[in-house]
């Protein structure tokens, strides 16, 4: 018998292993199954089984890989997963080392949230900078979701343990289904639009992508950017994360923990008061010793103690101020008079008087030369225009007519030329130089002469 033609346990599975790790096809396999025997290691590696309804196969995903998951895998959770195969030595198993995982049948949300997520984000939506900062003390909180569920009991509920004081105001909006994105928008523009509350809370309880899709619509993103009032994104658990999440000014966890951001604790608040408090008597307890103390040193200074002292001093100042305005006020009168004199003096020689005078005879010369001038262009006229008028009763056919000539003319006005412009029986008009004649042609007789 030959013994070394035999292989070993670890021998015969390296060799396998090594197959199946130069098989193109066992490398970045995508493989949809279900969950089964789902544990957690200590290690944050995740061991499970995905199995079909005809087979199973051993699946590891590393710590590394899955602390980007947005979901915690449990059994009987559909999922498409994208790995590689190869063996396992130490058990001569061959399993799936799992690089990515996503619930199956949300593929095509999970793509669509990714990629409005980062086109908002690149369009400035998530900018930390345009969040604002939420009141302190808010007076009235506005609450936008489902008036039936359980989130809103839990946030009014948790507002009222917490600051009874406040008022609460809730705005009815559909949380899922396909009518949700644009009754969420209405409710925070209806919030918007009444004015009364210091912040908002929008959010609902858990559940799945599918149910939580409507805070992850682009128009639900715009409406919370748009809100003049600070907005508090309160959807679903610790582990959901959403658009709305990304564009609120500040993000909870659960409907609860948006009822604790948005107020404060009473006795917080309370307390606070009485430490203020406490700091002000003590502030105004040292001012009342300063003021007190400044007073004492005030009061038994040199200067109450001989209060004339101040006076004469005083005084004295007041007369030789009284005695300085005089002399300024003597000396600038003085000098207003001497200015006041040259400035007369100046006037004087420049009166106008002479110069208005030698106007006058000026616009009387040019007066006369006018009138003048205008005399002889009007006599220039004159004859011009009888010589027009005469030239043109020269020129009048009424002139010409008073010497015997005559204008006929058809009932239409028209100018009769010559006898084909007429026939027998037809009425003509004769227009003599005082008057016109109405005649009727009896008969014709054309002028052959000038043939």
């Amino acid at each position: 018998m030959d013994v070394q033609r035999y292989l070993t346990v670890k021998a015969l599975t390296k060799y396998i292993k090594r197959k199946f790790d130069a098989d193109p096809h066992l490398t970045n396999v995508f493989v949809k199954g279900e969950i089964s025997n789902f544990k957690m290691h200590s290690s944050g590696h995740m061991y499970f089984t995905l199995k079909d309804d005809q087979a199973r196969m051993l699946a590891v995903m590393f710590s590394s890989a899955n602390r980007s998951l947005k979901f915690r895998p449990e059994n009987g959770m559909q999922v498409l997963i994208k790995g590689d195969v190869t063996v396992y030595e130490a058990g001569g198993q061959y399993q799936m080392y799992v690089k990515s995982m996503q619930p199956d049948g949300i593929g095509d949300l999970y793509l669509a949230f990714e990629q409005l997520k980062k086109r908002l984000e690149k369009e400035g939506l998530f900018d930390i900078s345009k969040k604002r900062p939420l009141p302190v003390y808010p007076k009235v909180i506005g609450i936008i979701t489902s008036p039936t569920g359980a989130a809103v009991r839990d946030i009014i509920t948790t507002i009222k343990r917490r600051y009874p004081v406040v008022q609460m105001l809730v705005y009815p909006a559909l949380v899922q289904g396909e009518n949700a994105a644009p009754s969420i928008v209405s409710a925070i523009e209806k919030a918007n639009d009444d004015g009364h509350a210091d912040v908002l809370i929008v959010g609902r309880g858990g559940g799945s992508i599918e149910e939580l899709w409507a805070f992850n619509e682009e128009q639900v993103a715009l409406a919370i950017r748009a809100s003049r009032i600070p907005i508090i994104s309160a959807v679903g658990h610790e582990t959901d994360v959403t658009i709305a999440d990304f564009v609120a000014d500040m993000r909870a966890p659960t409907p609860t923990g948006g009822a604790e951001l948005a107020v404060p604790h009473i006795e917080e608040v309370v307390e606070k008061v009485a430490m203020r408090k406490t700091r002000l008597i003590r502030a105004m307890s040292e001012k009342v010793r300063r003021e007190r103390k400044r007073y004492e040193t005030v009061k038994h200074s040199y200067i109450m103690r001989n209060p004339e002292a101040l006076y004469r001093q005083q005084a004295e100042r007041l007369d030789r101020l009284t005695e300085k305005l005089v002399r300024e006020q003597t000396l600038y009168l003085k000098q207003a008079h001497t200015q006041i004199n040259e400035l007369t003096n100046r006037l004087q020689r420049s009166h106008p008087g002479k110069q208005i005078r030698e106007s006058v005879i000026e616009v009387e010369r040019l007066k006369t030369t006018l009138i003048r001038q205008m005399q002889a262009v009007f006599s220039r006229k004159e004859d011009e225009f009888k010589r027009k008028v005469s030239l043109l009763h020269a020129l009048s056919p009424l002139k010409v007519m008073e010497r015997g000539y005559s204008l006929t003319y058809t009932t239409d006005n028209q100018l009769v030329k010559s006898t084909r412009d007429a026939k027998v029986g037809e009425k003509l008009r004769v227009r003599l130089s005082d008057g016109s004649l109405y005649c009727q042609i009896q008969s014709m007789e054309e002028d052959k002469s000038g043939e």
